[in-house]
């Protein structure tokens, strides 16, 4: 896991991401596999360096979660993770996790005394869960509509 900022973008960080964010996307060919970028280095020399499109596009969304003054973390998608991050991921404590991982709801393996959860695994569960939440609540509103309890 590559953890690319370990704080939040300063005003003037945040500001400048905006505005890199908003011309590289004005000028991303998405149409094409690779782009020509110039870069100009301490000493004024300018290098062209052809760079996927594909990362352009994950720049261009680094550069607006900066500039929305978040913090940004680049998890590889075969990346392994801990169970403190896939909590942190999952927006729930670490002992509930655990409980989860206990009961076979979550798939992991142990590396050495530490449980290793994949990104691909713990990016599924959430997704079940959100799902699961977003039925409850369609559920309820059925259940207010039936009952007159809704909005009308």
């Amino acid at each position: 896991m590559t953890q690319l900022q370990n704080k939040l973008p300063s005003l003037q960080e945040a500001e400048l991401a905006r505005l890199c964010s908003r011309e590289l996307s004005a000028v991303l060919e998405t149409r094409a596999e690779s782009q020509q970028v110039s870069l100009t280095d301490k000493r004024g020399q300018i290098h062209n360096v052809s760079i996927p499109v594909s990362a352009l596009r994950m720049l261009v969304d680094v550069l607006t979660e900066l500039g929305e003054g978040n913090a940004v973390r680049l998890v590889p998608v075969g990346a392994e993770m801990t169970t403190q991050e896939v909590a942190d991921l999952l927006n729930i404590s670490r002992p509930t996790l655990i409980r989860f991982l206990d009961n076979g709801e979550l798939p992991y393996h142990r590396t050495g005394n530490r449980r290793k959860i994949r990104y691909v695994d713990a990016l599924a569960y959430r997704n079940k869960l959100v799902n699961q939440r977003h039925d409850a609540l369609d559920e309820l509103g059925a259940l207010d509509q039936e009952l007159g309890l809704g909005y009308e």
